[in-house]
């Protein structure tokens, strides 16, 4: 099996953690073309409308159900923002509210699709390659990481961002890779690594980003003041 490659985004503009990504430049105009020119995959950010007490229930204890669901407010526009600047077609797996209701948030620009029933693999698996799917609670990412995303699956048929809690905060593929999603214990600290060995087991060699950190916690929001309530 080929070996695992890191990918080095230094060269895109893009921090290796997530206390550095603010003291890059997002220029980066001519990989931007040679993404958008070569139609590379559509970027998929999984969404859940930003309702008090129905997301991010774990910032509450610090926060309030109302402070929580406004610090996701924050962190889906800006993930939303940032996956448009990149210059890629954006497009956004909803649940916990109309498409009404998102639209009045979002406006006009990115397309809307269900997440549809069961648990998080089956809506996972319902996305058709190629993509780059993220969640909506990464501060850290910026368009030039979309880019470079891309720009890896150019080379390898997975492309993964591995999370400091144990799980990832990207994947991207341009291939039917549905067993990376069925039978799998999520929000452990162990979905990166099984997912990894599914990988060598399948005997794909995937492209690695820098690891990033999510928001899950109060204290996670230590290093990005501006997304608090």
């Amino acid at each position: 099996m080929a070996n695992v490659i890191e990918v080095s985004l230094f060269a895109h503009g893009v921090a290796k953690h997530a206390g550095d990504a603010r003291g890059f430049s997002m220029e980066c105009t001519g990989t931007r073309t040679m993404v958008v020119a070569m139609q590379f995959p559509r970027i998929v950010i999984f969404a859940r409308l930003p309702v008090a007490g129905e997301c991010k229930t774990r910032l509450i204890p610090g926060f309030g159900a109302e402070g929580a669901a406004a610090i996701y407010r924050k962190l889906l526009l800006h993930t939303v923002r940032q996956a448009e600047a990149s210059g890629l077609p954006v497009e956004l797996r909803i649940t916990g509210g109309s498409e009404t209701q998102f639209r009045a948030l979002l406006g006009d620009g990115p397309v809307l699709v269900e997440q549809g029933d069961g648990d998080l693999g089956d809506k996972l698996a319902r996305v058709a390659p190629p993509a780059l799917i993220v969640g909506s609670d990464c501060p850290a990412v910026i368009p030039n990481l979309f880019i470079a995303a891309a720009t890896a699956l150019a080379e390898r048929d997975v492309v993964i961002g591995p999370a400091e809690d144990g799980g990832y905060y990207l994947i991207g593929f341009n291939r039917e890779v549905s067993f990376l999603f069925e039978d799998m214990e999520w929000s452990t600290d162990s979905v990166f690594a099984e997912t990894m060995a599914r990988l060598a087991r399948a005997q794909i060699a995937p492209a690695v980003l820098p690891e990033l950190a999510d928001v899950d916690e109060p204290e996670d929001l230590a290093d990005w003041p501006e997304f608090r309530p």
